[in-house]
């Protein structure tokens, strides 16, 4: 998993284009936490699956329904946003950073510090994914009507190029633009989705 994780940013880390670390457990600590992350996201179906058995006495046919048919949504809605942070977003991000002023100063980059920014980054945009699932479900469960959606359009622009800011550790448009521009798309899938679970709904 570290291998798979380091492979975005290896030919920028160092001299030789890996990782170092500067304390005696570090690289241990970082094995250990990437395992636990690990072994907590493989085994999260099983434990989503177990919360929501428990829950099963307390709802209704209905509500058991939507929750068994929005599980492979939400799951497959995460990958989906750690697969574009990976392959689309992480690369760009981290030429940028690990570039930034080659002539001045060499990068060495920690492996700890390294992995932080990877998994914050696949973590937030896998979240950021599930955004018209949760919109979708909100209008089916009656608790936002589509046209409040559709009416946020232009608070969404800002939203998004805020989050853009937040998500990536870089400042400047590009990086930004690359997260602004799908959670607006998202958005409008959103919307769409909303619409969708609207109707008939008075």
């Amino acid at each position: 998993m570290i291998g798979v994780l380091l492979v975005p940013g290896q030919k920028h880390l160092s001299g030789t284009g890996e990782p170092i670390f500067t304390e005696v457990a570090e690289l241990l600590g970082v094995t250990v936490k990437v395992s636990l992350l690990g072994g907590l996201i493989l085994a999260l179906p099983i434990i989503v699956f177990q919360v929501i058995r428990f829950a099963a006495p307390g709802l209704t046919s209905t509500e058991k329904r939507w929750i068994y048919a929005m599980l492979p949504g939400a799951f497959f809605c995460f990958l989906g946003g750690v697969a574009f942070a990976y392959f689309i977003l992480i690369p760009p991000v981290l030429r940028f950073l690990l570039t930034f002023g080659g002539d001045i100063a060499t990068p060495m980059i920690r492996i700890g510090n390294y992995l932080n920014v990877v998994i914050t980054l696949l973590f937030w945009m896998g979240l950021a994914f599930e955004t018209p699932l949760i919109m979708f479900t909100l209008t089916k469960i009656g608790i936002v009507r589509s046209s409040l959606f559709s009416a946020g359009r232009r608070y969404a622009v800002v939203l998004a190029f805020v989050l853009g800011a937040l998500i990536t550790p870089t400042f400047d448009p590009i990086n930004q633009t690359l997260v602004a521009f799908p959670l607006l798309f998202l958005y409008e899938i959103g919307i769409w989705l909303s619409k969708l679970a609207g109707r008939g709904k008075q």
